[in-house]
């Protein structure tokens, strides 16, 4: 797996009552590795405070591929599929793996900046943007040209 992604173990409250990953925890999977990349590149939710910025979703979606059990091994990378030229909107995929070699889901998200005082999109500061910028990208990237 290229790029960047993290290892996730399975707990027993994940599974549902079919014995394989509940569907919402797909989800929180994502949200993990997205703030994971950005707190081991510098811009930890802190950071964020400070600034009074932070990230926020249009849109939330999982294609489930194949079940993921309680002793499946899971990983999760994140890529950016798009963004405008800074970086104030993206759209990003991931990808859940199991046993290495199993595509379990893919999930795609379409995000924003909001400046969290007034509640209103923003621009990003530049160190975020150069965050953004060093993610891994699909091999589709493209930037978002506004009309």
């Amino acid at each position: 797996m290229n790029g960047y992604s993290k290892k996730i173990e399975i707990r027993w409250s994940d599974i549902d009552p079919n014995f394989h990953l509940r569907h919402s925890v797909y989800y929180d999977f994502g949200a993990f590795v997205r703030v994971a990349y950005m707190t081991d590149n510098g811009l930890t939710p802190f950071i964020m405070q400070q600034q009074q910025i932070g990230p926020i979703l249009f849109r939330e979606e999982c294609v489930f591929k194949k079940e993921i059990h309680f002793n499946d091994v899971v990983e999760v990378n994140v890529q950016l599929v798009k963004s405008s030229p800074d970086m104030s909107r993206w759209t990003m995929t991931h990808e859940i793996w199991k046993n290495g070699n199993t595509l379990s889901a893919i999930i795609t998200i379409d995000g924003a900046w909001i400046n969290t005082a007034l509640r209103k999109l923003a621009v990003p500061p530049e160190s975020f943007k150069q965050v953004f910028e060093q993610m891994p990208r699909t091999e589709n990237f493209e930037y978002i040209v506004k009309s």
